[in-house]
């Protein structure tokens, strides 16, 4: 029951909550989609971009790099920030400018250690910052006056058995932190889900301006009976006195896309445990561009970090940690599933063929995360929709 998924330590959260090894796989799939590899050898590639002239951009998140993945598979890295701490994150295009999110200090509980920016490479290679994000969050916080933990029927008594060294607080609201993840560009106003801030921002391109167009609502789960064992034998580690009661966990944006309806679609992360403990949690949430007004549109997705609108409205899902990339009818959000694939953790569409990242995160050998910095396993893959 982690406070949340802070995305820069996603590969910490695969460890805490996924299986050991490769994401365990459903054998379910279409039988006649056959994935192709369009590129190898990447570092946490966890965001996905389709450029023009048939290009690819794939964010190489833990390795702080940006790069071009060309026709001929060929991987050629266009930023890198030369920091330490630093991770690149959403990656989106609008003609020959290539936007881009990157930040560090997530989730380590030191607001005034936050850095986070929306940058832009043009067409001569040159970077510019556009908008910055931790001023921004630390002056306004959007999500602090939600109260996230144990519902209001929870007595003093049973609060203070709450773990002292557990992730999350028993009872809490939004605090300051801001990692700008995912990113969508229309016209000149960019859509930013910050899984820090529980938020989806505005930017404006032409002035930097940022502001609030939603803040995610809290997902509550009943703790269920045999959660107060220890992890070891299956449990949370919780007191007996909370089996029964609401836990509302952040809901932790991960990806935005504009629909072909003009509405954002958004997949939000569960913000606790990624294991059968409290079962398939993740949403799609619709939101309304112009009021900020959301619905959850579909839901009971294990770990949902990345999505695609076809051209027909259908939307594919990457779920990281159940090995599937899934299909929800544009019409009646019917879901299938589309593709078995290793770790997939973002999908784009051009055209007649979706792309992915998979293989995103190191593998498992331990209790600890390896030493040393994340091997390049991920890669990008691509298939057909028809």
């Amino acid at each position: 029951m982690k406070k949340k998924i802070t995305i820069i330590g996603l590969a910490a959260a695969a460890m805490a909550f996924a299986p050991a090894g490769p994401a365990a796989a459903s054998d379910k799939g279409r039988d006649d989609v056959k994935p192709q590899e369009v590129a190898s050898g990447l570092v946490t590639p966890l965001h996905l971009a389709v450029g023009t002239a048939k290009s690819l951009y794939v964010s190489q998140d833990f390795a702080g790099k940006l790069s071009r993945v060309t026709r001929g598979g060929d991987v050629e890295d266009v930023y890198t920030n030369p920091g330490q701490g630093w991770d690149v994150a959403g990656v989106d295009t609008r003609g020959a400018t290539t936007f881009f999110l990157e930040s560090k200090g997530a989730g380590l509980g030191k607001p005034d250690q936050l850095e986070g920016y929306l940058k832009a490479i043009g067409p001569n290679g040159k970077v510019r910052e556009v908008a910055g994000f931790a001023d921004y969050e630390r002056e306004n916080n959007p999500d602090g006056d939600q109260q996230y933990g144990l519902d209001d029927n929870v007595g003093d008594a049973c609060l203070q058995q709450w773990p002292k060294d557990f992730p999350a607080p028993a009872r809490y609201t939004g605090t300051v932190d801001s990692h700008p993840y995912a990113l969508a560009v229309q016209g000149n106003t960019a859509y930013v889900a910050d899984a820090g801030m529980n938020a989806i921002l505005e930017v404006d391109l032409r002035s930097g301006d940022v502001s609030t167009l939603a803040v995610l609502p809290p997902r509550p789960a009943v703790i269920p009976e045999g959660a107060d064992k220890p992890e070891s034998e299956g449990g949370l580690g919780v007191p007996a006195c909370v089996v029964g009661h609401e836990y509302a966990f952040e809901p932790v944006p991960t990806d935005v896309e504009i629909g072909q309806d003009g509405w954002l679609y958004v997949t939000s992360l569960p913000g606790g445990p990624e294991s059968a403990a409290l079962g398939a949690r993740g949403a799609v949430f619709r939101i309304n561009p112009w009021n900020g007004r959301m619905k959850v549109w579909a839901d009971e997705i294990l770990s949902p970090t990345g999505l695609a609108i076809a051209n027909n409205g259908d939307v594919y899902v990457a779920s990281l940690f159940g090995g599937q990339i899934l299909k929800f009818d544009g019409r009646d959000g019917d879901r299938s599933d589309f593709l078995t694939v290793n770790q997939p953790a973002d999908v784009e569409i051009r055209g007649n063929t979706l792309y992915a990242t998979t293989d995103v995160l190191p593998p498992m050998t331990g209790p600890e995360p390896p030493a040393g910095p994340p091997p390049a396993t991920g890669k990008v893959i691509r298939a057909d929709l028809r």
